[in-house]
C-alpha cells in the first residue's frame, strides 16, 4: 500500500482519482468474495437434507423456529418449501435460495431437491455453487440418488463434506458406513467427528477436529474439552463402556486414516466426516462452524473461450434456474443469478449475451426462501434473483460487453413423454403456463411437425403431477396428460443437409422441434435408435443441449 501511495502522489489529480478509485475498489471487491461462500445440500430423498438446511438457519438467527417436514400436527412449513405442493408431499420440488451471515461471513445455501424426478434442477444448481454438503442416512446408507449427484460433484471436483445423519436411530457400524462411502462414492474419506454409540443409547460424539466432546444429556447439550483420551474424566461422563469403546475406536482409526489434508478436500479429492442428528440439533453446529472454516470462497468459472477468475474487475455471471410465480399475489418471474466476477450494481446496464442487448434490474433481490429483499449491489459468490420479462433462459450470460457463455448448464434427453390435452376453455392461460413452467427446467415443452399437438417430457413421473397441479393452481388451466411410447428425443445435426433431410421425410411422423425451434427426434426403441444410427452415419444424434454450444 505504501509504494501504491507514493505512486499515487507522482500522478496527476485527474489520473491519480482514477487510479485510487480502482485500488480501493479493487481492495473492496476481494475483502468482499473472502466474505462469502456458496454451497449446496443434496441428498437422496428423506436423508434429512432440508432439515438440516433449517437447523443451520437457525444456528445463524435467520429463522425463529424450524418448521415441520412432514407433522399435520404442527401447522408451520420448512422455509426452503415454499411452494404449496412442497408442503403436501412433504418433500422438495425445486431448489431453494437462501442467502443468510453466519460469524462475519455472508452464506449462500442452496437446498436441493432430492427426489431423482428432479435431478436435473439439483445438477444445474450444482453450477452455481463452489463445494456441497451431502446428507448420508445412517440407517439406509449410501442410495441410489446419492451415487449419482456424488458423480456430478465428482466430474467438476466439487468439494465435498459427508453429515452422516439420524444417529439416534439404530444402525451398523461407522467404520462399515465410512468403507460403503468410499466403495459407492468413489472418494477418500476423513472422519473429522466420531460417534459415541447409536441409537437410543447415543451419546454424543467426539470432535477430532478441535478435541471436543459433545454430549447429549436430558437437560441439554453439554461440550466438554477433551485433549487426552485417557482421562478419567471421560469415563466419568460417558461411563466406563462407551470410554473405552472411543479410546479403541480411536486407536483403529489412527492406523486406518491419514490425517487430514484441506487441500486435499479443496481438490474433491477428499471428503470429511460428521456425525449427528439433525433432527434433534446434534453435531449439526460443529459441521456448521467447521464447513464455514474449511469450506472455498467463490472459485473460477469456466466458459467456452476462457476461465472466468472472481477477483476481475468487470462484471459477468448466469442464470442457472428460474421460478414463476415466487410469489403468487404478484405473479412475478424470477431469474435466479450466480456472480461470477466483478460487482453488479442495482440500475446500471449489462449486456445479455444471447439475445444481444441491454438490460438494466431496479428491483434485484437476495432470498431466504420465499422471502425476498432489495439489494444495491451483489459480489462473486452471491446467488441473486433478478426480475424476468421473458427475457432470460437458463444459461443465459449477463456481462458488461464481452461475449461468454458458461459451460455445463445443459438439457438432457428425456425419458417420459406425454401430450399435453386441453381440458378447459382457457387455452391462453394454459399456453402461458406450459411456457413458463418448462423455462424454469421443470420439464421440456416439444412440438410435433404436423399439427399442433405439444409433447412435453420429463426424466420422472412425478413432474407430471407438479406441472398438472401447478397449472391449475397458479394459472387457473385444467390439463390432462396421455402417455406417448417414446424411448428418447434426440436433437438432430448434419453436416449432410441431403442426408439429414432424407431421414426426416422417411421418419416424419416422429420429427418435432423443441422451445428453440431445433429439430428433435422422437426414437421409439433403442433398438430403432441405433437402427438408425448406422443407417444414416452422417446424422448426429444428440442427448443433451450442450450440441448448441
Amino acid at each position: 500500500m505504501r509504494i501504491i501511495a507514493e505512486l499515487i502522489i507522482r500522478l496527476s489529480p485527474a489520473t491519480a482519482g482514477y487510479f485510487f478509485y480502482r485500488e480501493v475498489g479493487f481492495l473492496n471487491q476481494n475483502s468482499e468474495i473472502n466474505k462469502r461462500k456458496t454451497f449446496a445440500i443434496i441428498s437422496h430423498p428423506d436423508a434429512g437434507k432440508t432439515t438440516l438446511t433449517e437447523k443451520f438457519l437457525l444456528f445463524a438467527g435467520a429463522i425463529m423456529s424450524a418448521g415441520a417436514v412432514k407433522s399435520n400436527k404442527i401447522q408451520k412449513s420448512t422455509v426452503s418449501d415454499f411452494m404449496e405442493i412442497e408442503r403436501q408431499r412433504g418433500i422438495s420440488v425445486a431448489s431453494a435460495v437462501m442467502s443468510f451471515e453466519y460469524k462475519d461471513l455472508n452464506l449462500t445455501l442452496l437446498d436441493t431437491p432430492g427426489h431423482k424426478d428432479f435431478a436435473e434442477d439439483t445438477y444445474r444448481t450444482l453450477t452455481a455453487v463452489d463445494s456441497v454438503i451431502l446428507v448420508v442416512d445412517s440407517v439406509k446408507g449410501v442410495e441410489e440418488q446419492t451415487e449419482k449427484l456424488m458423480k456430478v460433484c465428482r466430474m467438476r471436483n466439487t468439494p465435498v463434506m459427508i453429515f452422516v445423519n439420524k444417529l439416534d436411530r439404530e444402525g451398523g457400524s461407522p467404520f462399515d458406513l465410512l468403507d460403503e462411502l468410499e466403495n459407492k462414492l468413489a472418494i477418500k474419506v476423513r472422519p473429522l467427528s466420531w460417534p459415541i454409540s447409536r441409537g437410543t443409547d447415543f451419546k454424543g460424539v467426539y470432535n477430532l477436529h478441535n478435541k471436543n466432546l459433545y454430549l447429549i444429556h436430558a437437560q441439554g447439550k453439554d461440550v466438554l474439552a477433551v485433549s487426552d483420551l485417557k482421562s478419567e474424566l471421560l469415563d466419568a461422563q460417558i461411563g466406563a463402556g462407551h470410554a473405552g469403546q472411543l479410546r479403541e475406536d480411536m486407536a483403529l482409526f489412527d492406523g486406518v486414516y491419514e490425517p487430514f489434508d484441506k487441500q486435499h478436500y479443496l481438490s474433491g479429492e477428499l471428503a470429511p466426516v460428521f456425525f449427528g442428528s439433525a433432527l434433534n440439533n446434534f453435531g449439526v453446529k460443529e459441521l456448521l462452524d467447521t464447513f464455514v472454516e474449511l469450506a472455498p470462497g467463490p472459485g473460477p468459472m469456466l466458459t467456452e473461450s476462457r476461465e472466468v477468475l472472481p477477483a476481475e474487475p468487470t462484471f459477468s455471471g448466469f442464470v442457472f434456474k428460474i421460478h414463476a410465480n415466487l410469489d403468487a399475489r404478484h405473479r412475478d418471474r424470477i431469474a435466479f443469478f450466480r456472480v461470477c466476477s466483478g460487482k453488479f450494481e442495482r440500475n446500471k446496464f449489462y449486456r445479455h449475451v444471447r439475445l444481444g442487448i441491454d438490460l438494466r434490474f431496479n428491483t434485484p433481490a437476495s432470498f431466504l426462501g420465499q422471502k425476498k429483499e432489495l439489494i444495491e449491489e451483489a459480489y462473486p459468490g452471491d446467488v441473486i434473483g433478478l426480475y424476468d420479462r421473458d427475457n432470460f433462459k437458463i444459461g443465459d450470460t449477463l456481462t458488461e460487453g464481452e461475449i461468454l457463455k458458461f459451460h455445463g448448464i445443459p438439457s438432457f434427453s428425456p425419458e417420459v413423454f406425454k401430450e399435453l390435452i386441453h381440458t378447459s376453455l382457457k387455452a391462453k392461460q394454459l399456453e402461458k403456463g406450459i411456457h413458463q413452467l418448462t423455462d424454469e427446467g421443470l420439464a421440456q415443452l416439444f412440438s410435433f411437425t404436423y399439427g399442433r399437438r405439444k409433447i412435453v417430457g420429463t426424466v420422472g413421473q412425478l413432474q407430471f403431477e407438479v406441472i398438472q397441479y401447478r397449472l391449475k393452481h397458479e394459472y387457473g388451466a385444467d390439463c390432462r396428460f396421455e402417455p406417448l411410447k417414446f424411448y428418447k428425443a434426440c436433437w438432430l445435426t448434419s453436416k449432410n443437409q441431403v442426408m439429414l433431410e432424407d431421414f426426416c421425410r422417411f421418419k416424419s411422423e416422429n420429427m418435432g422441434f423443441d422451445k428453440d425451434k431445433n429439430l428433435v427426434f422422437f426414437a421409439e426403441s433403442e433398438w430403432s435408435l441405433n437402427y438408425f444410427k448406422g443407417q444414416y452415419p452422417e446424422v448426429e444424434f444428440h442427448f443433451s443441449s450442450e450440441f448448441k454450444n
